[in-house]
């Protein structure tokens, strides 16, 4: 509900307690265990943001915001409302664009293997330092090859040529362990399994779509999570790509009057956890940085001991529902979500925290010069549109008839790795063959030539054998004249003496 352009969250007995649109880029926290209303009061901010003509991004966890896009019954919340005091209350439907990776709730929402990076695919996958090493090398040289990598089955290829060929690529790009392209291929084939197919592919998703507004209300655009979070590594890499995305196209802002969206993580211990440190140390700067771009961030957990400090040092708008103390380790998580307030001397954080009804918190915002308020107990309004959930047919048909209807529907499979890798094989088969060809002729001409020099050798000899022959029986005549000359001649001589 918004009055004079602030966000009206409740009321602390008589004191009305708003969130100021120019600190909600200084992000969030909603925290409370199940059941304590943290869901209503994410709805009350969102529609809210959405009059303000600020778009939102939601994540759908139990598929119960699908009612955002139907108005409330005002029968419902009327007792609320007059304990609260309030006469101006009006209910209303607000604009909804559902998204679904499964596609059965939502329009397709997909991201491109490349544009996505190895970083983020190796959390998908659960690789260790190794095996996102190799798969680094398999960016890097389809990078190098021109190859797109556009879905799945386009890292599958690559990933197999990359092993194929791991004795020459290593001495290019570095070890290539068949052990790590092995591990990389099965885990490809277990997302696939998962359903991973549906999300990488074309066309990628324009965040230009995010930023609709339909008259002068804000579009809400809802990712149903219901089956997404089943699947803990892709929901907070794709979480995390949403963020990095935007971060990485949006421009630089600074401090506006309102953000040009918000985003608001349920669940958001998944995107924390068994996070490699690269992957924290991107998340952080991600969360740091990204205000400057005029996009707020509320994350929706249990306990703020689910967020690591270095984030939870940047949500400066603290909403806390009842959390439960049984155990040392609650009993601990309640002191440090008491300890994270400024106090009000009124009283005692800690103890209040366990003991609040359901749609009721503690809550601590910025003022107008980016301090922080003393913490006020907080009867939380209720939302205008419908609590809960849809009916999935009246959701469908909504989809259908929305305006983003048919942009995403159909999936382009572009010629990509995968095809071109199937024509680099062929061609490298045949100029193997070519190659194998080329030295069986290279050895046939080399046993040719040196038949041809041995036979060669043996017509010389030959040739000189009867050289030699001739000369000797030459000789031998000429011999053999000679000497019957000489008796010739001494018989003559012999007569005329005897004479």
């Amino acid at each position: 509900m918004l009055k004079d352009n602030k966000i009206l969250l409740g009321k602390s007995e008589e004191k009305e307690i708003y969130l100021l649109p120019h600190q909600l880029n200084r992000h969030g926290l909603i925290a409370g265990a199940s059941g304590t209303g943290k869901t209503i009061t994410l709805k009350v901010i969102a529609e809210s943001l959405s009059e303000l003509g600020v778009p939102v991004f939601l994540a759908d966890i139990k598929g119960d915001l699908s009612g955002m896009i139907k108005q409330g019954d005002i029968s419902v919340i009327q007792e609320r409302l007059d304990s609260m005091g309030i006469t101006d209350f009006e209910t209303k439907r607000y604009p909804v664009h559902f998204y679904d990776v499964y596609q059965e709730f939502g329009h397709p929402i997909r991201a491109t293997i490349e544009g996505m990076g190895p970083l983020l695919i190796s959390r998908i996958l659960d690789l260790n330092e190794a095996q996102l090493g190799v798969l680094n090398i398999v960016f890097k040289v389809a990078k190098d090859m021109d190859l797109a990598l556009f879905d799945l089955k386009d890292l599958q290829a690559m990933t197999s040529y990359v092993g194929e060929k791991s004795k020459d690529l290593t001495i290019k790009y570095g070890n290539v362990s068949k052990q790590s392209v092995g591990a990389i291929l099965r885990q490809l084939l277990v997302l696939e399994q998962e359903g991973g197919e549906l999300f990488f592919g074309q066309p990628s998703i324009d965040i230009e779509d995010w930023f609709y507004t339909i008259g002068n209300n804000g579009i809400m655009n809802i990712l149903d999570c219901r089956k997404l979070v089943n699947s803990p590594s892709l929901y907070a890499t794709f979480m995390l790509w949403l963020l990095t995305n935007l971060y990485e196209r949006l421009p630089e802002v600074g401090d506006l009057d309102k953000p040009k969206m918000v985003f608001f993580f349920d669940e958001a211990h998944i995107l924390f956890n068994n996070a490699p440190k690269n992957l924290m140390e991107k998340i952080i700067q991600t969360v740091k940085l990204i205000r400057s771009k005029g996009v707020g961030i509320f994350f929706c957990t249990q306990s703020p001991t689910d967020i690591p400090n270095e984030v939870l040092a940047q949500l400066s708008n603290r909403i806390q529902h009842s959390l439960r103390a049984y155990t040392p380790s609650e009993i601990k998580a309640v002191k440090l979500a008491a300890n994270s307030f400024r106090a009000n001397p009124n009283f005692d954080t800690a103890e209040v925290i366990t003991n609040m009804k359901t749609g009721t918190a503690l809550v601590s915002v910025l003022d107008e010069d980016g301090a922080p308020t003393i913490v006020e107990k907080t009867k939380i309004l209720p939302p205008s549109s419908m609590m809960g959930q849809i009916d999935v047919s009246v959701q469908k048909e909504a989809i259908r008839n929305g305006s983003m209807y048919g942009k995403y529907e159909k999936s382009i499979d572009n010629i990509s790795a995968y095809e071109e890798i199937d024509q680099i094989r062929e061609k490298e088969a045949q100029l193997a063959e070519a190659e194998k060809l080329q030295k069986e002729q290279d050895k046939l001409n080399a046993i040719k030539q040196k038949e041809e020099a041995k036979a060669q050798a043996k017509k010389e000899k030959n040739q000189k054998t009867m050289l030699e022959r001739i000369s000797k029986k030459t000789v031998n005549q000429l011999e053999n004249a000679a000497s019957r000359q000489i008796v010739k001649t001494a018989s003559s001589m012999l007569k005329n003496f005897l004479k």
